[in-house]
C-alpha cells in the first residue's frame, strides 16, 4: 500500500511551490477573480470592523454563513465566499526550521539543533524571523492565506531511532516546553490582538515511531501520559504560544489519535484562547476499514473527530468533496448537530480574524513583504544560530581550537565535507556554505586546504558483455545504459555509504546522483530526495564466488515491504537498465578507479590538522515513515575516520547528523569531536568558527547518546518508567549524557544556596549558584538545575531537569545564577486518586553542567502530603494500576475512557498498599469479553502467585465494548496488602471494587 497522509500532502505542497494555491482556487467556484474581496460586498458588515470585540465579529460572520458554506470551511482548502468578499484560506504551511516548500528561504538548523542552543531568547528570534518570512511569501499570494503554520513539533525524543528525530527538540518535557514556547511566541508575534502567523503544535499524542505509524498503538499508563507525553504539549498551550494542535496518526491506548477526546477535554482546558485543531494529512481516511478499521464510513469518522475536538480536516489533498459529503451526511443522520458545526467554524474564524484577514488594512503584520525572505538580517541570524547549536563533545589535549597563526594547512575530508543536505521539511537553501568552504574562507590566502570526500570512485563492468554502465555529462544527465568498453568519466561513479548496505551513486560526468523515475534510471538528482527516495542502491555480492556484484534498487524498500520482492538492475536489448529478479540481474565487476580512504589519507598526511566530516543523509538515515534500526555510523564512514586518525594524530571529527550516534570507538580514540545537526545554509561558517575558536561552543545535548542500540528497549514500548528509558530513568552508562557539552574555557561552580530550606506545596524557592570562568576565554555556560525526590510511594526519576540558564561569563569573572524552583513543579501523578500530588519528602537539588556532571547539591524539604493507602472499596479504574505484566491499556469505548485488556493466561495488574479493612466480602468488576469462551479474574494478595481470595468468572458479552458488571464473593481478604488481579483468557476490565 502507499504511505498514508504526508506523502500526498507533501507531494501536493511541492507542486504548490510552483503554482501557489492553484488547486485550492478551483474549489467550490473559488476562482482567483471571485476570490478578491469586493468593497461593495463587504461594506457595512460588523465583522469587518476591527473596533468591535472579537467574539462579536465572529458571531456576525458566523451568522451570515450558510450551512453549506460552513461545511466547506472544515476542509484544509477552504474556498472563497464571494458574496461576503472572503478569500480562500489554506491551513498548513510547514515551518519547522524555516518556511518550507515555497521557494528559497532562510534555512535555520533542524529543530533538534535549535534546541541544542539551550537559548530560548535566540529561538524566539528565529521563530520571529520564520514568521516574517511566512508573511513575506503570503504578501505575494493575495488569492489565499497560508499563515496557519504546522510547527513546532513537540513529540518527545524518547527513542533516538525515531525516523523524525530531527523534527523534535528533546527527550525532556521541560526543555521541550521551553523551546516550543519560545519558537511559537516568535512565530505569533508580539501584538496582543493579532497574530503574525498561527502556529499549530504537533503531533498529539505520543508519536515517536514510524513503524506501522497509522496502526501502531502507543500504550500510556496514566503517569507516563500525565508526567511525560502531555507535559511536552502543555507549556506552549498554557502560554498561548500556539493556536492549535495537530492530531497524530498513531493510536493511543487503542484509540486513533484523530478521535482522541483529549483534543477537547485536555488540550482546550490548557489554553487561554480558542484553539483550531486539525488532523494530520489523510488521517480521516485512516479511520476506515483497510487501515485502522475504527469506523465504517467517513461520515461516522468525521463526526467522531469533530466531537472529539477536530476543527479542520486535512484529507484528499485539495479536493474537499469527501469531507463535504461526510459532514453533510453526518448532519443528516444526526451524528452531529448544527452546534457541533458552528463550534468548529468558530474556532477557525477566530484564527482568521486574529491574522487580520478581515481588517480593512490586513492588521499590523500585513505590510511585511517579500524583502523579509532571506534578508541580510536573517542570514546573520542563521549564522548566529548555527554557531550556537554546535556541541563540543570531546576535546582532549586542547586539540581545539585551531590556532590560525600556526595551523596553515588543514585537510577537510569526508562525504559531508563539501555538501549540505536538507531534510523533508527544509526550505530551499538560498545559498550554502559547506564545512570545506567555511574552513577555506577562515584560513584565507594565508592557508592551504586539501580535501577528499573519502568515497570510492568505481566503474561497473557487466561480466557477460564487457560493457560499462554509463551516464550522461549534461546538466540533466541521461538515461543510464551499458554503452562502451572503456571506463571514462561517463562510466565512473562515486559511491556514498549510508550504512546497512545502502549507497548512493553520483555520476562523475556531471556530479548528479542516479535516480529512478519509475521507468528509467538517470543521473539528474542534486541530492537524494523525495517521499520515495529513489536514489538508493545496495551492492550485493553474487552467489557464484567470483566477487561480482548485483546492484539492488532500494528506493522503494520499506519496513512494510509493500513493493514486494527485491528488485535488481538488469539490461534490456538496447542496453538500458530495467528492474528484474535476482536470478535475472546483471553481474558487475566493480572496478575501483580511486580508493576513497587512500585518497583521504593522502589529503590529511602532513596537514597541521585533519577535519573529517561524516554523518547522516536526512532522506536515507531515518525520515518520515522510516525509523532507524541502528544508530551506528555507516561502516564505510567509520573506516574512513579510523584511517584518518591513524594518518594524522591531530584529527578532529565533525559529526553532522539528525540524531545521536553510537560513536563508541570514535569517542575513545579521536582527540576532538564536534557535533552539529544539519544546520542550514550557514553550516560551514559555524563549523569553521568553532574549529578556530572564533565562537566558543556552548551547545548542549538534548538527548542521551547511548553506547549501543542494545541499551534501548523495543521502540514501541512507550512506558519510560517501566523500561527505564531516557535520562530520567536510564541506569546504564551512556556514551554522552543529556545536557552534555564542552567549552574552550572552564567554569567553577560555587555551592548552591537555597532561599529557604523548607517549602510548602504552594511555595517557591530560589536556587542561587555562583559561576566563575576560570579559563582564559570568554564563554557561555549552561547552568542546569535538576532535582531528585529521595522518598516516595512511587518510582521517581533518577534526576529531572527543573530549570536552566545560558549565561555569558568573561574570563576570570563570576556571575550569580538564580533559578526559581516551584514546589508545584515537583508534583507527580497519583494513580490512587487520579490527581497531581506533592509528597512530603526531601529533594536533592542538583546544579551542574549536565545530567551526569553535577557540581553542587543541596537538600530541600517539601511539606506536602502523604499518599494514603489505596481504598479499593470505591470504584477504581483498572488502568490506574501500579504495575503490570502481559496487559495493555485499551479503549474503553470508541468515544472515551481507558480499560485494561488481557489476552493470555497469567497476565496481571497490581494495586499496591491497599487497605482492605477488617473484612472485604465481594469483588465486583465491569468487564467486556467478545470471546464466548469466557475467562477468570483471580484476586491474589502479595504477589501474582500469592493466596487466592476470590475468583471471578468472566462471561462472554458479545462485543469488546459491551460491558457487564460481575460480582463474586471473597474469603480471607482483610488487612493491608498489594492486591493483584490475575487474568485467564481474553477480556477488558474497566473498573472494579472490593467491598
Amino acid at each position: 500500500m502507499k504511505p498514508q497522509g504526508p506523502s500526498r500532502r507533501d507531494v501536493l505542497a511541492l507542486g504548490l511551490a510552483a503554482a501557489p494555491l492553484a488547486a485550492g482556487l478551483n474549489v467550490a467556484g473559488a476562482g482567483s477573480a471571485a476570490a478578491r474581496p469586493r468593497a461593495a460586498a463587504s461594506s457595512g458588515h460588523p465583522f469587518r470592523d476591527p473596533r468591535l470585540p472579537l467574539d462579536r465579529r465572529i458571531d456576525d460572520l458566523l451568522g451570515r454563513l450558510t450551512r453549506d458554506e460552513k461545511i466547506s470551511l472544515l476542509h484544509q482548502y477552504q474556498p472563497a465566499v464571494p458574496r461576503l468578499g472572503i478569500r480562500p484560506f489554506r491551513t498548513g504551511t510547514e515551518a519547522l526550521h524555516g518556511v518550507a516548500w515555497l521557494g528559497p528561504a532562510t534555512v535555520f538548523p533542524q529543530a533538534v539543533g535549535l534546541a541544542t542552543t539551550w537559548n530560548p531568547g535566540l529561538i524566539r528570534r528565529v521563530g520571529a524571523a520564520v514568521g516574517d518570512e511566512a508573511r513575506g511569501f503570503q504578501h505575494e499570494r493575495p488569492e489565499g492565506w497560508g499563515l496557519n503554520l504546522w510547527a513546532p513539533v513537540v513529540n518527545l525524543l524518547r527513542d533516538p531511532r525515531w525516523g523524525r528525530n530531527e523534527e523534535g527538540y528533546s527527550e525532556d518535557p521541560y526543555l521541550t516546553g521551553v523551546v516550543s514556547t519560545a519558537y511559537g511566541k516568535g512565530l505569533q508575534g508580539d501584538d496582543t490582538r493579532h497574530l503574525k502567523t498561527a502556529p499549530t503544535i504537533k503531533h498529539y499524542l505520543a508519536n515517536n515511531t514510524e513503524t506501522r505509524r497509522t496502526t501502531s498503538d502507543s500504550v500510556l499508563r496514566p503517569r507516563v501520559l500525565k508526567e511525560y507525553d502531555e507535559a511536552a504539549f502543555r507549556p506552549a498551550l498554557t502560554a498561548d504560544a500556539v493556536t492549535g494542535v495537530m492530531s497524530a496518526y498513531n493510536l493511543v491506548n487503542g484509540r486513533p489519535a484523530t478521535v482522541n477526546p483529549g483534543l477537547n477535554d485536555t488540550v482546550r482546558e490548557w489554553a487561554g484562547q480558542d484553539l483550531y485543531n486539525v488532523t494530520d494529512a489523510d488521517a480521516p481516511n485512516n479511520l476506515l476499514p483497510g487501515n485502522q478499521d475504527y469506523y465504517a464510513t467517513r461520515a461516522e469518522g468525521d463526526a467522531a473527530a469533530l466531537r472529539a475536538g477536530i476543527d479542520g480536516f486535512t484529507a484528499d489533498n485539495a479536493d474537499p468533496a469527501k469531507t463535504v459529503e461526510a459532514i453533510g451526511t453526518a448532519l443528516a443522520k444526526g451524528l452531529i448537530d448544527e452546534a457541533d458545526l458552528d463550534t468548529a467554524v468558530r474556532h477557525l474564524l477566530g484564527i482568521r480574524f486574529r491574522l487580520g484577514e478581515f481588517d480593512p488594512d490586513g492588521g499590523p503584520y500585513a505590510k511585511i513583504d517579500r524583502s523579509a525572505v532571506d534578508s541580510p538580517a536573517h542570514r546573520a541570524l542563521a549564522r548566529e544560530t548555527a554557531c550556537e547549536a554546535v556541541v563540543l563533545l570531546k576535546n582532549d589535549g586542547a586539540t581545539l581550537p585551531l590556532d590560525a597563526r600556526t595551523v596553515k594547512k588543514v585537510a577537510v575530508v569526508g562525504p559531508l565535507a563539501d555538501t549540505l543536505y536538507t531534510d523533508w521539511y527544509s526550505g530551499t537553501l538560498p545559498y550554502g556554505i559547506t564545512p570545506l568552504q567555511g574552513v577555506g574562507a577562515r584560513l584565507g590566502s594565508a592557508g592551504t586546504v586539501t580535501t577528499s570526500e573519502g568515497v570510492d570512485r568505481v566503474a561497473f563492468r557487466n561480466t557477460a558483455t564487457d560493457a560499462y554502465l554509463t551516464a550522461g555529462s549534461g546538466e540533466s544527465g541521461t538515461v543510464l545504459a551499458e554503452r562502451g568498453g572503456s571506463a571514462g568519466d561517463t562510466a565512473r561513479f562515486d559511491v556514498f555509504d549510508w550504512g546497512q548496505g545502502v549507497v548512493t551513486l553520483r555520476s562523475v560526468a556531471n556530479g548528479k546522483y542516479v535516480g529512478y523515475d519509475g521507468t528509467v534510471f538517470r543521473n539528474d538528482q542534486a541530492q537524494p530526495n523525495g517521499w520515495y527516495v529513489q536514489q538508493q542502491f545496495v551492492l550485493e555480492e553474487a552467489d557464484d564466488g567470483t566477487g561480482t556484484r548485483l546492484i539492488r534498487y532500494a528506493g522503494y524498500e520499506t519496513a512494510a515491504d509493500w513493493f514486494g520482492d527485491k528488485k535488481y538492475l538488469s539490461t534490456g536489448e538496447d542496453g538500458t537498465l530495467r528492474l528484474a529478479t535476482r536470478e535475472d540481474a546483471a553481474r558487475y565487476e566493480v572496478e575501483v578507479v580511486r580508493d576513497g580512504i587512500d585518497h583521504a589519507v593522502e589529503a590529511v598526511r602532513g596537514a597541521d590538522a585533519a577535519v573529517v566530516v561524516v554523518g547522516s543523509m536526512p532522506f536515507i538515515n531515518g525520515r518520515e515513515d522510516h525509523d532507524r534500526t541502528d544508530l551506528a555510523l555507516a561502516a564505510g564512514q567509520s573506516a574512513l575516520v579510523k584511517a584518518v586518525r591513524a594518518a594524522n594524530p591531530r584529527t578532529v571529527l565533525v559529526l553532522e547528523t539528525s540524531y545521536p550516534v553510537t560513536a563508541t570507538w570514535e569517542q575513545r580514540h579521536v582527540p576532538a569531536i564536534v557535533w552539529t545537526t544539519h544546520a542550514g545554509q550557514e553550516t560551514g561558517h559555524a563549523v569553521a568558527a568553532v574549529l578556530f575558536g572564533d565562537h566558543n561552543p556552548a551547545g548542549r545535548l538534548t538527548q542521551t547518546w547511548y553506547r549501543s542500540a542494545d541499551d534501548l528497549p523495543d521502540p514501541l514500548d512507550y512506558d519510560i518508567i517501566g523500561s527505564d528509558r531516557t535520562y530520567l530513568y536510564f541506569r546504564g552508562d551512556p556514551l554522552l549524557p543529556f545536557g552534555h557539552g564542552l567549552s574552550y574555557t572552564t567554569f567553577r561552580y560555587g555551592r548552591p544556596e537555597l532561599s529557604a530550606r523548607t517549602v510548602d506545596a504552594g511555595g517557591t524557592v530560589t536556587v542561587s549558584v555562583r559561576v566563575t570562568n576560570t579559563g582564559e576565554r570568554d564563554g557561555d555556560e549552561v547552568v542546569q538545575l535538576y532535582t531528585h525526590q529521595r522518598t516516595s510511594r512511587d518510582k521517581q526519576p533518577l534526576r529531572q531537569l527543573r530549570g536552566f540558564a545560558r549565561v555569558h561569563v568573561k574570563a576570570g569573572r563570576s556571575t550569580t545564577v538564580r533559578l526559581p524552583l516551584r514546589a508545584a513543579d515537583l508534583a507527580h501523578w497519583d494513580v490512587t486518586r487520579g490527581r497531581w500530588v506533592v509528597e512530603s519528602s526531601v529533594h536533592d537539588v542538583l546544579v551542574g553542567a549536565s545530567s551526569r556532571d553535577i557540581r553542587g547539591r543541596a537538600a530541600l524539604r517539601v511539606d506536602g502530603e502523604t499518599i494514603p493507602p489505596r481504598d479499593l472499596a470505591r470504584t477504581t479504574r483498572a488502568a490506574d494500576f501500579d504495575d503490570y505484566r502481559g496487559v495493555r491499556i485499551v479503549d474503553e469505548s470508541k468515544a472515551r475512557g481507558d480499560a485494561v485488556g488481557a489476552t493470555g493466561d497469567g497476565a496481571w495488574i497490581v494495586f499496591r498498599d491497599a487497605e482492605l479493612g477488617a473484612r472485604v466480602r465481594t469483588f465486583s468488576a465491569r468487564l467486556a469479553n467478545a470471546d464466548s469462551g469466557g475467562g477468570t479474574v483471580r484476586v491474589r494478595l502479595g504477589s501474582p502467585d500469592g493466596p487466592v481470595v476470590g475468583t471471578l468468572p468472566v462471561p462472554g458479552t458479545g462485543d469488546r465494548y459491551t460491558y457487564r458488571t460481575v460480582t463474586t464473593r471473597l474469603r480471607g481478604a482483610h488487612g493491608r496488602h498489594d492486591v493483584y488481579l490475575v487474568f485467564s483468557g481474553a477480556m477488558r476490565l474497566s473498573t472494579f471494587s472490593l467491598r
